[in-house]
């Protein structure tokens, strides 16, 4: 008899210590926020749902059991948000392709395929052969909507300019850093030198350019020597226009980019789900 008593007092106090470690976990607590996770997600509101999940793994990190349960419904809320998430991109990534659509007309678009993988955008105003033995700045955007700005000096004496400086009316101005890209030619005595500047590398020039677009500006081409000019009504217009259109295909791109990461994502999601991605695998770039 005292052997049996031994034994079911050992019982109990085996059972104790599981009551106890039950409770310490939080396993209680954590079902709780699993039933209102669920909750969230019958009602279609995903995010709440995933960021109850969460709070789960952060606030209760050893209650084990709720959080194996919860994983199955965190890749369901998980793709859901992503599916929206491509529904919705792809309304406003056509929206925007038609507004390319309709103002593309008014460009000149030029692609070599024999070396060039994407085309540029230029304004019909600042087509070359307009603008032969004229000194001045060209604009351009590529299908990526990356706005490259060419300063072009043509003129009996070389300068070797390799950067640009645009002064306002009112003596504010912006200047560019020496050009990376630089090319200089002579034909028929003719002295034509030309640099490139990249949007985000001209030293805020050509966003200078937006918005005194209505002023008379002046360019100054720096170099051995300096050599300066007026900016024309129409080159100013240029500027406007390709700058406008360049920031529409940047965004058409960057939101084109965000969708086929959804799509990414949602094939490593139905991957987990089927059982050929092992749990706690980390998709590619996370």
């Amino acid at each position: 008899m005292h052997r049996i008593h031994l034994l079911k007092r050992g019982c109990l106090v085996s059972l104790a210590v599981l009551l106890l470690a039950a409770c310490t976990s939080g396993e209680k607590e954590a079902r709780t926020l699993l039933k209102q996770a669920e909750t969230a997600y019958e009602q279609g509101h995903y995010q709440q749902s995933m960021a109850l999940i969460d709070s789960i793994k952060s606030r209760y990190p050893k209650a084990f059991d709720t959080r194996r349960e919860s994983q199955q419904l965190l890749r369901k809320a998980t793709l859901k948000e992503q599916e929206q998430n491509v529904a919705f991109l792809d309304s406003v990534i056509q929206e925007k392709r038609n507004q390319l659509t309709e103002i593309s007309s008014h460009y000149l678009f030029e692609k070599d395929t024999a070396y060039q993988q994407l085309g540029n955008y230029i304004h019909p105003s600042q087509q070359l052969e307009k603008n032969l033995h004229r000194t001045h700045l060209s604009f351009r955007t590529n299908e990526r909507g990356e706005l490259t700005m060419t300063s072009i000096y043509c003129g009996k004496q070389a300068i070797h300019h390799s950067g640009v400086k645009v002064i306002a009316p009112d003596g504010t101005y912006m200047e560019t850093p020496a050009a990376c890209e630089t090319y200089e030619s002579t034909v028929l005595g003719e002295q034509i030198e030309k640099s490139d500047f990249r949007l985000g590398e001209d030293g805020g020039v050509m966003e200078f350019i937006y918005r005194h677009a209505n002023e008379k500006l002046k360019v100054e081409f720096k170099g051995d020597r300096s050599f300066t000019t007026t900016m024309t009504t129409a080159d100013c217009e240029a500027l406007v226009a390709v700058y406008n259109l360049a920031h529409l295909l940047d965004f058409i791109y960057e939101m084109e980019n965000e969708r086929e990461a959804s799509v990414v994502k949602i094939r490593f999601i139905k991957k987990q789900m089927e059982g050929m991605v092992p749990t706690g695998t980390k998709q590619e770039g996370e």
